[in-house]
């Protein structure tokens, strides 16, 4: 009796979302019991790992894009324990961060929840909000609120903590912290996608506050802290090193500098079930290279979202056309060294945050946030420099695009010298540009993904994943595309996999 050829699924996309869909293709087989797939991971780039990235560096490996990941979800630590990096994991290094307001450096104060202040004591004593402001967040906690629901079940992030507790808690917490790590505004920003403990506490009647507080623990026991982040020994990136390398120990074929074209449907794959034809371009495919189309019963469209709109567009109009409509903010990452005895300003917990309306020698300014990546990480330290890495770019505030690469670095230095007084110059310096660099959360969302996800639920055995859809951090990008995974073993082989837990909306980087 003749065997079925095995099922064959491509991924298109080799970003950490692309790569831990084919991880659960293969490993996700495994714990089923059943043969795995053909899995063929097809990425544009020269290199895999999309913005979870590393380079060599003043003599150390620091990583380029994400730096860390949530420990509160699940997602990236229970893939670190699949392929044995447990033992990797390492914790943020100092405790506490900074924040520019009112003219210098101030402390954020300790009972924030994302950038909200759930204590009204801790904030007075900050400085960040001068006396008068900080009394008009203290009515959050005497005057007697009701419930506010938004039209469609959200509202943005500014207008809710705008309302309850004034506008100078937006913009000095609240949008440095939340709007920083999406890399947006949060008078946009929706609560449901980014927030929505946020959401939650603000349908309650009663104090946002109190409502925004951790719920004590069962015992009544604060017990020992755990991390809030991870990070790996050798840096965040090492995860999608280690993933890469896993897939290529099990079978699955990775294939750089390799772009789809187009996806079409077909009437029966190489298994005798409907699947689909991509078409192939790239340096090594057409008469003097490898093949220029590739059969599939399932595809997993792990790319961008304006890319994943070209390839559904002639499939599945509708879902291309929300997914057009996804507007990306254009951020970078300026990484300096700098002499040690040069900084005049004690560096304090692992950074800063820089408000958008601060001004910097009467310019408005392009960083909005500095981390001390030796304070942060401790095993990045050296003697004789510290190593501080700052960020620019919001949604529609791409100045330094206008920049080159010398420029930028010059600018970004100045603004550090006025901030930290820093003296003389860099010892090195390295920029990074992510012109795509996260996708905007509007309100009403997760409304228009679940448009998406009835949409492309018509199309068996391709599903889609990314920073698109649930969540812009490591965690959220590996949950989805697992999910993704499971979703199209399931339309060709009902049954087939085991689940898992459902996607939440992430809230932070």
């Amino acid at each position: 009796m003749n065997r079925p050829p095995p099922t064959t699924v491509v991924v298109v996309g080799g970003g950490i979302a692309g790569l831990a869909a084919a991880w659960e293709l293969v490993a996700g087989s495994e714990r089923a019991g059943r043969a795995a797939p053909e899995v063929h991971v097809l990425e544009a780039g020269d290199r895999v790992g999309g913005k979870v990235q590393s380079a060599e560096f003043a003599g150390r490996r620091v990583d380029l894009g994400a730096d860390s990941f949530l420990a509160r979800r699940p997602e990236a630590t229970d893939l670190c324990r699949e392929l044995g990096l447990t033992g990797e994991l390492v914790p943020v290094g100092a405790s506490g961060a900074s924040v520019w307001a009112r003219g210098r450096l101030r402390s954020m104060p300790t009972g924030l929840n994302l950038g909200v202040p759930t204590r009204w004591w801790p904030l007075l004593r900050s400085g960040v909000l001068s006396p008068g402001e900080s009394l008009r967040v203290a009515r959050d906690l005497v005057l007697p609120h009701p419930a506010a629901r938004g039209s469609a079940g959200d509202r943005s992030v500014g207008d809710i903590v705008g309302e309850r507790l004034g506008r100078p808690v937006v913009e000095r917490l609240v949008d440095p912290l939340v709007g920083g790590i999406n890399a947006g505004g949060v008078d946009e920003l929706s609560a449901a996608a980014s927030f929505p403990q946020l959401l939650a506490a603000s349908e309650r009647h009663g104090s946002l506050m109190r409502g925004l507080r951790p719920t004590p623990s069962p015992s009544g026991e604060p017990g020992r802290p755990s991390p809030i982040f991870w990070s790996l020994t050798g840096g965040t990136a090492r995860l999608a090193g280690a993933l890469a390398e896993a897939l290529a120990g099990s079978g699955a074929t990775i294939r750089t500098d390799t772009s789809v074209r187009s996806i079409r449907r077909q009437e029966a794959g190489r298994s005798g079930r409907a699947g689909w034809r991509l078409a192939l371009e790239g340096p090594g495919i057409g008469p003097a290279g490898g093949p220029d189309r590739l059969q599939a019963d399932c595809v997993v469209l792990a790319v961008p979202a304006a890319e994943a709109a070209v390839l559904l567009a002639p499939l599945e109009p509708s879902a291309a056309g929300r997914l057009e409509a996804l507007a990306y903010a254009a951020v970078a990452v300026v990484t300096l060294s700098i002499p040690s005895g040069a900084i005049g300003v004690p560096l304090r917990g692992t950074g800063f945050l820089v408000p958008r309306n601060t001004t910097i020698d009467d310019r408005r300014a392009l960083i909005t946030a500095c981390t001390y990546l030796g304070r942060k990480w401790p095993h990045l330290t050296r003697p004789g420099d510290e190593l501080v890495r700052a960020s620019v770019g919001r949604f529609a505030d791409d100045r330094h695009r206008g920049l080159d690469d010398a420029e930028l670095a010059t600018s970004v230095f100045g603004e550090l010298a006025r901030i930290l007084d820093v003296h003389g110059a860099p010892l090195d310096q390295l920029v990074t540009r992510w012109d795509r660099g996260l996708p905007q959360y509007g309100v009403g969302h997760l409304t228009a993904v679940g448009e998406i996800d009835r949409a492309v639920a018509g199309l068996p055995g391709l599903a889609v994943a990314g920073a698109a859809y649930r969540g812009v951090g490591i965690p959220a990008c590996i949950g989805s595309g697992r999910a993704a995974a499971r979703r199209v073993l399931d339309s060709v082989c009902p049954g087939a996999t085991a689940g898992g837990a459902p996607l939440e909306p992430e809230n932070t980087r």
